[in-house]
């Protein structure tokens, strides 16, 4: 009699695991001394933030945590930066296990100061995005009403809520800061008796953003990170650049996973792709973490100015956050190499699928396999499996999915797998393929076109850095398709035209072709597609 799949499937990928671990170099030993340290501090802190700081300070207490240009503190000192921190919160502010404390920082060491002291009081996390204009930041505050907002000098809160800055600033006056509660006296914070909750933001390019909170656990990152190890190449203790928003699910995951692997974490507030570049070669760090249009902003510097920089420590640069496109990824690998990876996901599943180089130029296009514990399907309209090779929205299943919304919605769960709002196939080698959002399905003619193929096709052609695909009312066909293109060499818009119908049916050529500077953009890179209006 043979086993059940799943535990077939599960043996395997403990193998898996286990194979990465001891390749990246996490399971050297600790001592006798360390065990036990780490041993209570999983105890007290249970499978949260703070235990990963925590251990990572019992670990390797001299290492550098975080660098940012040439602010360096190592893990010891963030360890006990934090402690204090948590202490004062409790003793300044009343945050116990349970409070909810917001954390509106740009990437530099006080967001982890932050997120790291309250998880050690048991406190639930909100994160919340710099890039929100003051109106849409008042009104995200006032739906969650934290009990302590952690923020940067340059963000002032709305009334009536209870703040301390990130950072000290001499221009304000006397106003507590981290720093301040860092020299505390304060007996140290209970100790709560489970993790609290982290809660992510969606990206709201399509709504008002929702609050998907979830509490991490060791079996949901397990998958996730010997995907991470095996797939991506990195190793432990290696340095980190992660460009996007902390804030950011790709960005806090990352982040994570520095922690966990003993990494130190290469921060900078905003990108900038020649200091990205420079920080690379000071630290030799092992990975970038970047949104593709970052990358893009690294290709733009050309290979003479990329030669200037030392580059050899790299040995993974991992894309995620929005789509990442065949002829990007074809270019990038070029350029630099099989070193990258793209991650898909979403806020509300976590990463689902990691693509390598092999699989990025074997199936252009492609966002890889599921992670290990992972799973997708990809369902018709009916609920049923759809066919190799067949458009159907896909579900994704494993530690990472959320619970729900913070206002009791959610989205569409069949069979424990949840919807992730998007469209794509599979290909026979189990490669998932996305066609694009269930909303931004196209029907001209009666014809059903995916945006995602014809921006495909456009960025495809030797003058397009980008492309974006919209449908808009039409009398006679129902929409007409419009492309946005940013260019980075002069093209008309006949030759684009003409690309297209070369390429793929007619029906899917734009009407028109609108050519832009740049596109408007949410802070992880996203096109704001509703801001995209035809002349």
């Amino acid at each position: 009699m043979r086993p059940p799949e799943w535990l077939v499937r599960s043996a395997a990928e403990v193998g898996e695991l286990s194979i990465a671990l001891v390749r990246s170099g996490v399971w050297k030993s600790a001592g006798p001394a360390q065990l036990v340290r780490i041993e209570r501090a999983l105890r007290t802190w249970g499978q949260s933030m703070a235990a990963l700081g925590v251990i990572a300070a019992i670990r390797y207490p001299e290492r550098a945590a975080v660098i940012t240009g040439d602010d360096e503190i190592t893990f010891a000192e963030l360890d006990r930066r934090c402690e204090r921190i948590a202490a004062g919160m409790h003793a300044d502010y009343g945050i116990v296990a349970g409070s909810k404390v917001a954390v509106l920082c740009r990437n530099h060491r006080g967001f982890l100061e932050a997120t790291l002291a309250a998880s050690r009081v048991g406190a639930d996390v909100l994160f919340v995005n710099t890039e929100f204009a003051p109106p849409q930041l008042a009104a995200v505050l006032e739906r969650n009403r934290p009990d302590l907002l952690i923020h940067d000098p340059e963000f002032t809160p709305p009334p009536g809520i209870q703040a301390i800055l990130s950072t000290p600033d001499e221009s304000v006056g006397e106003v507590r800061s981290l720093d301040g509660l860092a020299g505390s006296v304060a007996s140290a914070a209970p100790v709560p008796g489970a993790a609290g909750h982290i809660t992510i933001l969606t990206s709201g390019t399509t709504g008002t953003p929702k609050a998907a909170p979830r509490v991490p656990t060791a079996a949901g990152l397990a998958g996730l990170t010997g995907s991470a190890l095996s797939r991506f190449g990195l190793r432990a203790g290696e340095p980190m650049v992660v460009c996007p928003p902390l804030f950011h699910g790709l960005g806090l995951l990352t982040s994570m996973l520095a922690l966990f692997l003993g990494s130190p974490l290469v921060l900078r507030p905003r990108f900038d792709p020649t200091t990205l570049l420079a920080d690379v070669e000071a630290t030799r760090a092992g990975a970038i973490v970047a949104v593709p249009v970052m990358l893009r902003r690294l290709l733009d510097l050309g290979p003479s100015e990329i030669a200037e920089y030392d580059l050899r420590s790299l040995r993974a640069v991992i894309s995620g956050a929005s789509q990442l496109g065949a002829p990007l990824a074809e270019r990038f690998i070029e350029r630099f190499g099989p070193v990258l990876c793209d991650a898909y996901g979403s806020s509300e599943v976590g990463i689902a699928t990691i693509a390598t180089s092999a699989d990025l130029l074997a199936a252009p296009g492609t966002v890889g396999r599921p992670c290990l514990g992972s799973t997708i399907r990809i369902l018709d309209d009916h609920d049923r499996l759809a066919p190799t090779g067949t458009t159907g929205r896909i579900f994704a299943g494993g530690g990472l999915v959320f619970g729900g919304y913070s206002d009791g919605s959610s989205k569409t769960v069949v069979d424990g797998r949840m919807s992730t709002g998007d469209l794509g196939h599979l290909d026979a080698a189990g490669r998932l393929f996305v066609d694009g959002r269930e909303d931004d399905m196209i029907v001209s003619g009666g014809e059903n076109v995916y945006p995602v193929e014809v921006e495909q096709c456009l960025a495809a052609h030797p003058a397009v850095a980008e492309a974006v695909v919209a449908g808009v009312p039409d009398d006679e066909f129902g929409q007409r398709l419009i492309a946005y293109v940013v260019l980075h060499s002069p093209a008309t818009e006949d030759e684009l035209l003409t690309h297209v119908k070369a390429n793929l049916a007619r029906y899917k050529t734009p009407r028109q072709i609108v050519v832009l500077d740049e596109f408007p953009r949410n802070a992880t890179g996203k096109v704001l597609r509703g801001k995209l209006s035809p002349p």
